[in-house]
């Protein structure tokens, strides 16, 4: 049995491994100045890194999204309460218009 392994390098796939592996920060300013008046700034600030590395890392934003909620039950929730919503303000509007459009005397 013999071992084989790349000289030119690390494919996509290992590339990638390694990243969600370890995690990789990309950090960025970008600023605008004009006459030595600073106009415009943008920070960017990137996390790329699998969902173990980034709850190690104390990265949980994921965890309050109803519609990244693995079970669903949260975004089905959130759904039934919305219809809830629009069905009231559907039967106001109706009221409203009816309201608008009777006679008055």
């Amino acid at each position: 049995m013999s071992l084989q392994h790349s000289v030119g390098g690390s494919s996509l796939a290992d590339i990638l491994e390694r990243i969600l592996d370890k995690g990789i920060v990309v950090a960025g300013d970008i600023s605008i100045s004009l006459v030595g008046v600073e106009l415009l700034t943008v920070r960017v600030r990137l996390v790329v890194a699998s969902v173990d590395r980034a709850l190690e890392m104390g990265i949980r934003w994921w965890e309050g999204e109803p519609a990244y909620q693995g079970n669903g039950r949260a975004l089905a929730q959130e759904t039934e309460r919305l219809r809830a919503e629009n069905l009231q303000l559907s039967e106001r509007l109706q009221r409203l218009e009816q309201s608008l459009a009777a006679p008055r005397g």
